[in-house]
């Protein structure tokens, strides 16, 4: 079976948690006879294809990008066109207004599943805008998938009466290594951060809803070093935050390794996502965590984030938008490393319970052969 996965970008453009959730779809999908193609645009389609574990992933140029809405040309259409026509199932990820229009112009009458991952949150006129193509694309799906209850209760969207009918959980899932992953420890040695002193770490894309600035002054009431790793658009103005606030146990590792990223996993007392606006619709890194057996810390913004971690049980839930509620939970962790590990063990529990990449796995493949008939 021929599945064609559509999203705006893929690797090996800078990584975010939903190129990450794509990948790990199709890998834990291909033990079920699933055959991956992966449409997606860039800046610079050179080379145009890419064969990598997980699929083949075909890319088109990004003429532009406005408000992070890559949009292709001529060339991606027809591109898409080809690629439809050989797939045995279309698996959208949205929103991407692009792909609408791809669908729109193709009018491929292959069965679609859309993975509606997130509400239009920050730029609300072009949400509105948008609406009406939105609409036709989830009336036109043969299903639709969310990653939480939380969020088809919550979105507007997904619990409208036109296609909440439609609407079905698969959560987005990791498959954990055959072996153990080999980390990579000399990133304590480049950061000049003590491996065995406990450290509380961020990992994720930085952009503007991830409410690092909360972190940052959260961290001022924490007597450890709370680690940031990662790149990304807000980089820049938050380095110069940390300097001229003078908060001097925040620290930058940039974009790391995978090997870096399971060694700063392994050893950090906690995994802290402080985004604080609904466009975390997930949080890939807190499943990463969960299979690390660490206690996370995350915001009550009503969404998938509050499904992975657990109030009280695999680590704490505080109020968006909060630096005194994040640094009495982080507070909470630091003083307890009993308290600390037990809740690390519960959120492993629940990963192997929901998030392992074999349910994933099993759930898309089912429904995908479901609506191919196959």
């Amino acid at each position: 079976m021929k599945v064609l996965h559509v999203y705006r970008t893929y690797f090996p453009d800078p990584p975010g948690g939903l190129q990450e959730a794509i990948r790990q779809i199709c890998l834990a999908v291909q033990g079920h006879g699933v055959e991956n193609t992966i449409f997606t645009l860039t800046p610079r389609p050179e080379p145009a294809v890419i064969r990598r574990p997980e699929a083949t992933v075909v890319r088109c140029r990004s003429w532009a990008a406005p408000a992070s809405c890559d949009l292709g040309g001529i060339g991606a259409l027809n591109c898409y066109r080809r690629l439809a026509a050989q797939a045995d199932v279309i698996h959208l990820l949205f929103p991407w207004p692009f792909a609408d229009l791809l669908q729109l112009v193709v009018r491929s009458r292959k069965p679609v599943v859309v993975t509606y991952i997130s509400d239009i949150v920050r730029q609300r006129q072009m949400g509105r805008l948008y609406a009406p193509l939105l609409r036709r694309t989830l009336a036109g799906a043969s299903a639709i998938v969310t990653s939480s209850p939380a969020y088809a209760r919550t979105s507007p969207v997904l619990s409208s009466p036109l296609v909440r009918d439609k609407v079905q959980v698969i959560p987005l899932g990791i498959r954990e290594p055959a072996t153990s992953q080999h980390g990579d420890d000399e990133v304590f040695r480049r950061l000049g951060l003590d491996p065995v002193k406990p450290f509380f770490l961020f990992v994720g894309v930085l952009r503007y809803y991830k409410g690092l600035e909360f972190l940052v002054n959260a961290a001022r009431q924490v007597k450890a070093p709370v680690l940031i790793a990662g790149s990304g658009a807000a980089e820049e103005s938050l380095r110069r935050y940390v300097t001229d606030a003078e908060v001097d146990n925040v620290l930058f590792a940039g974009q790391v390794s995978e090997g870096e990223k399971v060694s700063l996993l392994r050893r950090c007392r906690g995994l802290i996502l402080p985004s604080h606006l609904r466009s975390e619709a997930f949080g890939m890194v807190l499943v990463e965590a969960a299979m690390a057996g660490k206690p996370m810390v995350s915001c009550d913004i009503g969404t998938g984030t509050s499904w992975i971690n657990q109030h009280e049980k695999t680590g704490y839930i505080v109020k968006p938008g909060c630096p005194d509620a994040l640094a009495r939970a982080m507070n909470q962790l630091l003083a307890d490393a009993e308290q600390a590990r037990i809740m690390g063990q519960a959120a492993r529990q629940r990963y192997e319970v929901l998030y392992s990449g074999n349910i994933t796995g099993q759930l898309y493949a089912d429904l995908y052969r479901k609506l191919a008939k196959l």
